[in-house]
Order: C-alpha cells, then sequence, then structure tokens
C-alpha cells in the first residue's frame, strides 16, 4: 500500500495514542521487560559546565557489566526546579535506583531521593552532598582550592516567566587547565564547546532535606579538582558517612577516569542490591 500524505496524517494520532496510553485496562502504558532482572537502573546526573555525554565512558562499562543506565539531561536552572525535573525521571523508572550525581548533581539527587524507597544508594562523584540550609557556592568556599571563579563568563538570559536570569559558563581558552586537566586536549576542546551553563540561582540556592541521611551513600574524591576543593569533597563525605574513594583526577573525573567511577558505583550497585 502506497503511504500517502494524508494517509500519515490520518494514521499519526492513532499512532501517537498507541504509544503513550492506550494500553488494555488495568495495565501500564509503558511496561518494564526487564523487570525481573534484580540489577538496579542507574541513573547517572551530570554538573553544571558539562552535560550526559560526560558519562559515556561510564555507560559502556555498566552496561557490559549488564545494568541499565539512564543518563537524563540535568537543566542547571535552580536546585528546586532541577531536583523536581529528576523526580519526575525516576518516576519513570521501574525497579530499584542506583542514583548518581557529579559536582552539582550531587546536590540534585540529595534532594530528589528524599522519600524515594526505590533509591537504594547515592553516590558522589567530585560533588557536593550538601545538607538542609547549604548551597553549592558556601560548601565550594568553605575551603580553599577552588579557581572556579577566575575562569567563568557569566551572561543573560530570558526567564520563561519574563525578566532575565544570570548564567556562567567556563572561557574556552581556560576550560581544559580549569575544568579537565587530564583530559586529552582535542576531546577537552569539543568539551569547551558543549559545555552547559549554570544559571548562578542554582549555585546560590539552598538545599532542603538531604536524602544521604537515610540512604546510604559512596563517594570518590577527585584529589586535583579546581572546581570544588578536594578537602571540601573529603569533608563533606565523611558527614554524609559514605564509603570513600580518593583518586589523582581533575573534576572531569568521569571522563578522564571511568574505570574508577564504575567501580566506585559497582561497589554501590553489589552493596545494596
Amino acid at each position: 500500500m502506497q503511504l500517502t500524505r494524508r494517509t500519515l496524517a490520518l494514521a499519526l494520532p492513532a499512532t501517537l495514542a498507541a504509544l503513550v496510553g492506550a494500553a488494555p485496562a488495568g495495565r501500564p502504558a509503558v511496561e518494564n521487560t526487564d523487570r525481573h532482572d534484580p540489577k538496579p537502573t542507574i541513573v547517572l546526573v551530570h554538573g553544571a559546565f558539562a552535560d550526559a555525554s560526560s558519562w559515556s565512558g561510564t555507560i559502556r562499562r555498566l552496561q557490559h557489566a549488564g545494568y541499565p543506565v539512564l543518563a537524563p539531561a540535568n537543566p542547571l536552572r535552580g536546585l528546586t526546579a532541577d531536583t523536581a525535573y529528576l523526580r519526575s525521571v525516576l518516576a519513570a523508572v521501574d525497579g530499584p535506583v542506583v542514583l548518581v550525581g557529579h559536582s552539582y548533581g550531587g546536590a540534585v539527587i540529595s534532594g530528589a531521593a528524599v522519600g524515594n524507597s526505590r533509591v537504594k544508594a547515592l553516590v558522589y562523584i567530585a560533588a557536593f552532598t550538601p545538607d538542609k540550609g547549604e548551597s553549592a557556592a558556601e560548601l565550594a568556599a568553605k575551603f580553599p582550592g577552588s579557581t572556579l571563579g577566575d575562569t567563568v563568563n557569566p551572561r543573560s538570559y530570558p526567564l520563561p516567566g519574563g525578566g532575565t536570569g544570570i548564567e556562567l559558563v567556563i572561557e574556552r581558552s581556560k576550560f581544559h587547565r580549569q575544568f579537565a586537566a587530564d583530559v586529552p586536549t582535542a576531546d577537552a576542546a569539543v568539551m569547551a564547546a558543549t559545555q552547559r551553563p549554570v544559571a548562578t540561582v542554582a549555585l546560590e540556592e539552598k538545599a532542603g532535606e538531604a536524602a544521604w541521611r537515610k540512604i546510604p551513600s559512596w563517594a570518590l574524591i577527585a584529589t586535583a579538582d579546581k572546581n570544588i576543593p578536594p578537602a571540601a569533597e573529603r569533608w563533606m563525605a565523611r558527614r554524609a558517612g559514605s564509603q570513600i574513594t580518593e583518586v589523582d583526577a581533575s573534576h572531569a573525573v568521569a571522563v578522564s577516569r571511568p574505570a574508577v567511577v564504575t567501580h566506585v558505583i559497582l561497589a554501590a550497585a553489589r552493596a545494596t542490591g
């Protein structure tokens, strides 16, 4: 049968209905065919000045180990909004979850996992682990060592309800040394070009309740980090009672040392599975 433009137009609504909601009564519209798989879904949340592709090396290793993996885009627009978005992502995941956050993503997972019994472990990769009432900016300044402030440029962007917000980007000429010093120059140049700006309000907004108070956690400390001082990462991890691993790596440890990152995530998954 020849598919005409009219045929497609008539068929499309029915096709969409089948995809998003036309399930038989009493059954969910979207079924997880792996519901009997005992392995948790690993949900990876990137931080500021990065995107989900920063997890590529880790994703390949986790998939090879047989784990389902999801790496959503973190909006980076505000801690409350980003946390709400991640909660909506988690609501669509079937079964147990190991929730992983890099950098600012650590603050997001700390809030999104509150009250979610399916989140079995939290993993902080060179990340913020805030307690209630703390902001990422405050924690980054708690110990000396961050040089991020000397490398970022502010720029304005339109807010959905009107008005203007301020977001930060790392200068491309400074990105390699600041963010990813142990990543090959060509790869760091791509990362600089694809970095996602973070709204200043996201870094300044104070955190709510902290999920790490009730959910076991693991932490990877990047000892050559120039964004978050390693001393701050270490202090937060100890306060949270996290299982701690340290590695000589830049803030972009998920890119430069994916095998170590994967090892920490798998330790969390196996310990809580």
